[in-house]
């Protein structure tokens, strides 16, 4: 301001608050000033870290003012609520995220350049929450996305892990579990809300008595007694205002510190009570292989539903509203059936603590929950032993006893003479030992049922769900999975983001349908040009990566084949190596034979209990370790295993993919969401036709889709006919030199011993028909070469890939839900502005 200004100017001039504003002034100077008065550091002194976390708090104010608006928004209007309840939230990094949805990802790099820093330097310091375990967390991530971007009410709940799911480390070849200590410099994203905290019950027993009015109660006596407290994070949507809530529960104790104790010189049993307790919320998924294992799930499960379903009632009553209009205001999804206990427990909440007549709870109950199925795996439905069940929730085993009682009676009065049937519908399997059937239990407590793909849906309808879409079938729907394009194309993707929007402009971020405007270009030689060569970037990068990590130098000029996933038997990573051990085999009988350069790259953790997964893992590294030193390969194929698979490493990996592996055994995956991630980075598919595959070759077009394998229908009768895998391997002489050439030893520096017992499952059992499928796969990945050879028509077809993958937006399955199962409304936020000369208190 100059003393030349006159009045009118001086009017005009604003000046922006360090807090909201946006000009890369203000922007350095809050920077400056977070640094200093957040991190109490001066730039000499200041850590990488340290610029990280004061960047990190210069974009959470801006996302704070969203959040606060979205807020007093929802409390003003009363409005319904979409409860997102599941047992993982695999999020990603927040950073670049944010910046992403705020729209000022520009912005925020010339301020940080411009203070002297590297914004990728800071992005990358960024330690991720690993609040998840795959497919099931990470589909729970893109949903919070969708909701906020599209405007819908929600609140997402789950546990705030202090240690995530394990670093994985490569020792001598096999997977070590390193403790992922995500929490450990801080997090500057969450705000800790100690106000907001449930006691949860444990153990103990019951007592019937009878109240003032006459009626039969029931309380519960627990032996333990443990504080739920939330931790918020605002998940921003795309360039809207709306913020919604994810609420994650850590588990402490009621009284930290036992003075009584303590003062008898009994110091561990002084803390003793917040150990105990804290472990509730310490790991994600304990290794359940032993009883105290599976009792912890059980109680991390309880717990958070718990804290759950108690903030939502505090929330309904704070509004003035009755609980008899609870399922009005909430839409409880269940994510699987880790959350299912949720409807024993408002069960228990309505009818113990809030009194309300039975049928009265139930009817709320069923029309508040959701239930969403992720396997068609038998052995992954969770069943709970009454045993430990009943040690630890004792007062909901007798609820479920009774909801059982009911729901059996009106079983038996459609099938009166079906023991059977109704043995199958039971919520207790009475076989053997008696356990307690989660999925059934979510079944008869919901309204709504649904699988996660088309064919997952109709195989439910006819396997592991069959009784309760016979029972229920107006009960049952299809919402294919999806995933946010904002993370998975712009974040991780910004080439192709750039050429895609420079042709059909930006609208498809939000309306990923746009994206059909691309088939206009499929014949423009220019832009299959520009295409090929922002993939061949991201190739450069992702093998600069590949070298700093491993060692290993690949080629980015070769095909690009990627199998990135959880390592399980039943996704047949194994299957993967037998076409690497393959293709070596022709190159060791000539040499000189010509083969498409491909480098072969997985990534994916194994769960620390199942040895055949980790044997996997370790077969992989071994096959690569010859299959990369051998000098008759030059270095025409490169195996690479990338440690540590988490949504970082997802963003390098899946622009970069040539090919994309998605080769379970059909009938089996759920759905899967990285083949919509690769798919639309331009990666084409090599595939069965399993989970949400069917979909995308119905959507891209079979042309574009390399199919392989049995059908599920196949595999059904093939394994009622009698599966020998003996027959396939005695008929094949290229399958019989890959699998004996691996009981030689010569990828186990001789040591016969190593991998015979996943040879011995192939021979003798094969439960997921490798040996059936092989000549299949091997004649499929001679096509996928041969198309290679044009790179001119392989990259029409990542064009069209790309350009019809609009289905796959997670925006439209929250859309699906909204319409068919929640009933609930987008709700526009109003942005209140903060201004400071009025931000003084007066309440």
């Amino acid at each position: 301001m100059t003393a030349s200004m006159d009045p009118a100017q001086i009017a005009a001039l604003q000046i922006e608050d360090d807090r909201t504003g946006l000009s890369i002034e203000t922007l350095r100077r809050a920077l400056a000033d977070n640094l200093f008065y957040i991190q109490g550091k001066y730039p000499e002194i200041a850590t990488k870290n340290d610029f990280y976390m004061a960047l990190a708090y210069t974009v959470r104010d801006r996302l704070l003012k969203r959040w606060i608006s979205t807020t007093k928004a929802y409390v003003k209007k009363n409005v319904k609520i979409v409860c997102y309840l599941s047992a993982e939230f695999l999020l990603g990094p927040h950073l670049a995220n944010n910046l992403i949805n705020l729209g000022i990802y520009e912005q925020i790099r010339k301020a940080v350049e411009e203070s002297g820093l590297n914004l990728e330097e800071l992005i990358e310091q960024e330690e991720e929450p690993g609040l998840g375990n795959g497919g099931l967390g990470r589909l729970a991530a893109c949903y919070m996305d969708s909701l906020s971007s599209l405007e819908i009410p929600a609140i997402g709940y789950g546990i705030r892990y202090e240690f995530g799911i394990f670093d994985q480390e490569i020792h001598n070849g096999w997977q070590a579990e390193i403790t992922d200590k995500w929490l450990q410099w801080g997090n500057p994203w969450e705000i800790h809300r100690p106000e907001l905290g449930y006691n949860v019950k444990l153990g103990g027993h019951t007592e019937s008595y009878t109240d003032e009015h006459g009626n039969y109660r029931v309380r519960w006596i627990p032996d333990q007694i443990i504080k739920g407290i939330a931790y918020d994070t605002p998940i921003l949507g795309y360039q809207v205002n709306t913020a919604n809530i994810l609420r994650l529960w850590k588990a402490e104790a009621p009284e930290s510190f036992d003075f009584q104790a303590f003062n008898i010189g009994d110091y561990y049993g002084a803390v003793n009570k917040k150990v105990v307790s804290e472990n509730i919320s310490k790991v994600l998924y304990p290794n359940d292989e032993q009883v105290q294992g599976k009792q912890l799930r059980l109680e991390q499960q309880y717990f958070f539903v718990s804290c759950s379903l108690q903030n939502m009632i505090r929330i309904h009553q704070d509004h003035g509203n009755s609980l008899e209009t609870f399922h009005e205001n909430f839409a409880a999804q269940l994510n699987d059936t880790h959350p299912a206990i949720g409807v024993a427990e408002l069960m228990r909440l309505l009818v113990d603590e809030h009194h309300i007549d039975w049928d009265k709870a139930w009817d709320i109950t069923q029309k508040t929950f959701g239930y969403t199925n992720h396997t068609l795996l038998p052995e992954a439905l969770e069943k709970w032993s009454i045993k430990l069940f009943g040690t630890i929730l004792p007062r909901h085993l007798e609820i479920i006893y009774e909801i059982n009682r009911r729901f059996l009676d009106q079983v038996r009065l459609k099938y009166p003479h079906d023991v059977a049937k109704i043995a199958r519908l039971s919520l207790i399997d009475e076989t053997g030992d008696r356990y307690v059937r989660m999925a059934n239990l979510a079944c008869a407590g919901s309204h709504a049922i649904n699988g996660v793909a088309a064919l997952h849906t109709e195989l439910l309808k006819q396997t592991v769900l069959r009784d309760f879409y016979e029972f229920s079938p107006e009960k049952f729907s299809n919402k294919t999975n999806g995933v946010t394009p904002r993370r998975w194309i712009v974040l991780s993707n910004p080439g192709l983001t750039s050429l895609i929007s420079s042709k059909i402009g930006d609208n498809w971020i939000n309306h990923l349908e746009d994206l059909r405007q691309l088939e206009r270009f499929v014949e423009d030689a220019d832009f299959r040009q520009q295409w090929r060569q922002i993939k061949l970037e991201t190739k450069r990068n992702l093998a600069k990566y590949i070298q700093k990590k491993t060692g290993v130098v690949v080629n980015p000029e070769s095909l690009f084949d990627i199998q990135v996933k959880r390592i399980h038997e039943y996704k047949r990573q194994h299957l993967n190596v037998l076409h690497i051990i393959t293709l070596y085999n022709r190159i060791k009988h000539n040499p000189d034979c010509e083969i498409v350069p491909r480098t072969f790259i997985f990534g994916g953790k194994a769960a620390p209990g199942y040895y055949m997964a980790k044997l996997i893992i370790k077969f992989i590294n071994s096959v690569a370790e010859v299959v990369n030193a051998d000098p008759d390969v030059r270095d025409r194929l490169k195996v690479v295993f990338l440690p540590d698979y988490n949504v970082t490493l997802g963003q390098r990996v899946y622009p970069a993919a040539d090919l994309s592996e998605q080769i379970s055994t059909a009938g089996l995956e759920a759905s899967g969401t990285g083949n919509m991630k690769f798919s639309m980075n331009g990666a084409l598919t090599i595939g069965t036709l399993d989970g949400a595959n069917v979909e995308i070759r119905e959507e891209v077009g079979e042309e574009n889709f390399f199919l392989f394998g049995l059908r599920t229908e196949e595999v059904y009768a093939l394994k009622a006919r009698g599966y020998n895998p003996w027959d396939y391997y005695n008929s094949n002489p290229q399958l019989k030199e890959v699998i004996d050439l691996i009981a030689s030893g010569i990828f186990s520096h001789g040591d016969t011993g190593l991998f015979r017992p996943l040879l011995d499952s192939l021979l003798y059992h094969d439960p997921f028909i490798l040996l059936a499928d092989y000549q299949s796969y091997i004649d499929c990945q001679e096509r996928v070469s041969q198309a290679y050879r044009d790179q001119d028509n392989w990259t029409r077809m990542s064009i069209v890939n790309v350009a019809r993958m609009g289905k796959f937006s997670s925006d439209r399955s929250i859309r699906e839900y909204c319409q068919d199962i929640w009933n609930v409304e987008p709700v526009a936020i109003e942005l209140e502005e903060y201004v400071q000369s009025k931000a003084g208190l007066k309440v």
